[in-house]
Parts: C-alpha cells; structure tokens; sequence
C-alpha cells in the first residue's frame, strides 16, 4: 500500500481531523490536537516515514467537524484569510469545485495554483507523488503549496507500485521504445496519474490539472489514464489555455500574484527523474550534433572515470521478474536502487538518442538509466535458455508493440493488459540467474544457469550424442530447402 501523507494548510486555529484506513478500507475519522506554533506544525508536514496507509489531512475547521464529511471546509486563500471550499463563484473561464494538480513545487506548477484559482474560482488540491526522484526535490513542498494558495497538499510514496506494477511488466516483455529508449518516463506518468484521480475520489474533486506543455508527450499520458479511470473528471491543461509563453511570463505572473517565485537560478537542462532513471533534454542538447557535457550527468559517472577493475554481479529472476542481488532476495524498489549505486560507478546505462515524440516531432534526449540497463541484459539472457525460437520471435515482436503503447500512454488499454497477460505466461519458466560483467560503462554476460533450461550439453556436444544424429541433417536440409530449390528450377528451365 502506498504511504500517505495530506497536510492543509492551518491558520493559528488548532482544529484537526485525521483519517486513518480501516481493515476494511473504509475511512475513520477522529479529531486531534494541532500544535499552535509554526515550529510544531511543520513536525506534522510530510515524512513518509511516519505514516504508512494512512493519511493526515490538518486544517482550520469551519462549522461543523462531523467525521462524515471528509473534506476540509475552509482553505487559505493567498493573503490567509480563510474562505469558503464550496463557494459558488466562479472564475474567469468557468467554475470548478476542486481541482487535484500534479505539483513539483518548481516555478510552472506554482503558477498553476492561483491561475486555477483564479480562472476557475476552484480549491486547489496539490499532489505529489514519490517514485524515487530523490528527497531534495521533495523537500518544503508544504511551504510552497502553501505560498501558492493551495489548501492541500498530499503526497504519496509510490516507489514500490512504480517498480513492481509498472517497471517489471516492461522488463518482462522486454519493451524498448525505437531501439534505445528504456520508458523511463513513460512507465511514471501513469502510476502518477492513477494515484492523482485515487485523491481526486477521496478529497471530492471535480477536476484534475497537469503542467505538461501542449508539444510533448506528457500531457497524452496523464489525460489518457484520466479518461480509462474516470472519464467524469474534467481536465485542465493549463498550457494550452493561458498566455504565458515561457518563463518570464510565469516569474511576472508570480509577482503579479504576490507568489514567492520558487526558484532562483534555472538549470540550463529539462530534467526528468525517478527510480528508474534521469532524463536530459534542451539547451545544447537540442543541436543532435552537439556532444553532451561531461558535468550534465548526474546518475552515473563517465566510463572513462570509472573503477579499472570490472565487477562481477548475479542478479537472481523469477518467472522473468528480477528478484535477488548477489544471493540476497530484496523488494523491487530496493533492489533497483542498489542496482543504479553500482552501476552508476561503473559509467553503466548512457544512452543518446533522437526519438519520435508522439505527437509528431523529433526531439533529442540523454537517459541515464544504469540499473535498468543491467537488469533487461539480465532477463534477456536468461530467456535465450528457457524460451524456444518461436517464443523469443513472437515476444519480440509484441514487445514492439507493447513499448509503442506505454510510449503513448495507453497503460490501461485493454491490448496491453492482453499482451502483458501473454508476456506473464511466455516466461513463467524463465527463473534463474545471470552473472554479469560491469567495467568502464560496458554490461557483459559471463554465465548463466536455470533449472528450465532448454539448453542440452550432451545434445549440443560436438561429441558422439545418442538423440542427434548428424546424418539426419541431410533429410532436413533437403526438406527445409525445398522451396528454393523449387524456384532455383524454374528460373533456370529446369
């Protein structure tokens, strides 16, 4: 179960209500006692460590507390003074109740709050979601929601769901976008989204808000998971709506909203990360012919500065899905952390490429994905010992198709659901272990073993073999080759 942490905002009232799971999942609420001082509250803000499949939901109370209303009754609007949740007034472009935004606390998503706000005279739930993106970009997002003006801020850790729900199955299937391009991306926004309408049922909202621009395939992945879960939710893209243009029309914005501008010096890159790996694209990066610059990575280290002496790993796999490192059985989450620690020493999992986007432009990007480089030379080796021809045929072809789908954000289409079923049973007998090589950016297989293994030493021996006998070749061969033979004849008049 993902860990759950949902603060609102206080004012100096000491009102709270917390809600906590039952075995049955319904919702129990009780009321606690909120420290007064800013000090105090900020040991209740978001530590996903304290709080696990429960969630905390803090804010000044106005009217009635009944536990059968699970929604906070009264938000902070930017200067402070609390409002109405349920106000009729609408905004500029229309009236929503509440929204649920995915919220990085950076300058877009910032500016997205009082915008929403402000157009649509709506509450303005935040959401973050964890998946291994690392704790310094998580850090004081409670302060800027709040700044921002928004009433609530939730966070969820779904490091575990995202690698064992969504990493595994495409590593499994073996799917790999235009050759190169491991889904990194791809395979976060719909955990992230699914999670977002799952807040968007328990807090009452009537919409839900992305700050993916209107050129990228982002915003086709979160929408896309919105319509398959809930097609009620409306959806706002404030990109394709507004007339900000960039970043200093957000920075102006900002000011003009008294919203603290949550940046001060911007990286030249757009980044994206998660457990599975870290994207660079723009600036130099948008020439294809420009090298990468040797400081903008920052999961792993150039091949060149990496240890002299190689490592050697064997990572454990069951029915296709990894499961142990070097004898030791650890969860998805953790195991693939510690792959990316070792093989980012090691210069492991660089890749470079200019990919089709979905919505019909090129762009060029660098992904840094070490465990995950590791983890599919894995797999793959030890289904050329389980699988037949026809079967690893077969699979590849679908995984093609299979990546082309999480590509575009069809997570939930009933194709891939179909294809993820087959992938599951195709490698239900690919258990075993791999050993690997890592040296100087290169992952090279030294063994590997299974119980299933369809791979004979007495039958593959160029020795003496009682169930392959060499003189039946002949027969095969003049069968299997019948048909150009065949043809070889009448071109030739024969």
């Amino acid at each position: 179960m993902a860990e759950i942490s949902a603060t609102s905002f206080p004012s100096s009232s000491s009102s709270v209500l917390a809600f906590r799971t039952s075995h049955n999942g319904s919702l129990k609420c009780q009321n606690v006692a909120v420290p007064r001082t800013t000090s105090q509250f900020q040991e209740l803000s978001v530590k996903r460590s304290q709080l696990v499949g429960n969630a905390l939901v803090t804010g000044h109370v106005a009217g009635s507390r009944s536990c059968k209303n699970q929604a906070i009754r009264a938000v902070l609007s930017g200067d402070g003074t609390a409002l109405p949740a349920d106000s009729k007034e609408a905004g500029l472009r229309g009236k929503l109740k509440k929204v649920v935004l995915a919220y990085s606390g950076g300058l877009d998503t910032s500016v997205i709050v009082p915008w929403l706000k402000e157009n649509y005279g709506c509450e303005v739930v935040c959401f973050t979601a964890d998946v291994g993106q690392g704790i310094k970009e998580l850090e004081g997002l409670e302060q800027k929601a709040k700044a921002s003006g928004a009433s609530q801020l939730v966070v969820k850790d779904l490091t575990e769901e995202f690698v064992k729900d969504y990493i595994f199955p495409c590593l499994r299937a073996g799917a790999i976008y235009e050759r190169k391009y491991l889904l990194g991306t791809s395979m976060a926004r719909p955990v992230i989204a699914k999670a977002m309408v799952d807040v968007a049922a328990e807090v009452g909202a009537d919409a839900v808000a992305h700050g993916c621009t209107g050129k990228g395939n982002d915003q086709v992945r979160f929408e896309l998971t919105f319509f398959s879960l809930n097609p009620q939710l409306k959806v706002v893209a404030p990109w394709r709506e507004w007339e900000i243009q960039g970043r200093e029309d957000a920075i102006e914005y900002a000011k003009k909203h008294n919203i603290p501008v949550p940046v001060t010096k911007k990286s030249i890159y757009s980044r994206d990360r998660n457990l599975w790996h870290l994207s660079h694209e723009g600036d130099l990066l948008e020439d294809p012919a420009n090298e990468p610059k040797k400081d903008m990575y920052m999961m792993s280290v150039d091949p060149e500065d990496a240890p002299d002496q190689p490592e050697y790993i064997e990572i454990g796999i069951e029915s296709g899905i990894p499961v142990a490192l070097n004898g030791k059985a650890l969860s998805p989450a953790t195991l693939l952390a510690e792959l990316n620690t070792i093989g980012g020493k090691h210069g492991i999992g660089r890749i470079d490429m200019v990919e089709n986007r979905l919505v019909g432009m090129k762009s060029r990007g660098v992904y840094e994905t070490p465990g995950g480089t590791i983890l599919f030379a894995a797999v793959q080796e030890l289904e050329s010992l389980t699988l037949d021809r026809e079967s690893i045929q077969v699979k590849d072809s679908l995984a093609l198709k299979y990546a082309e789908m999480v590509y575009a954000g069809r997570w939930f289409d009933p194709l891939r659901e179909s294809m993820d079923a087959f992938m599951e049973k195709i490698t239900e007998t690919t258990t075993g272990s791999v050993t690997l090589k890592l040296y100087k950016g290169s992952v090279s297989v030294t063994g590997r073993r299974s119980p299933n293994s369809l791979y004979r030493q007495d039958i593959s021996s160029f020795e003496k073999s009682e169930i392959y006998n060499q003189a039946d070749a002949a027969g095969f061969i003049n069968i299997f080759g019948l048909p150009m033979r065949v043809r070889a004849m009448l071109e030739k008049g024969i």
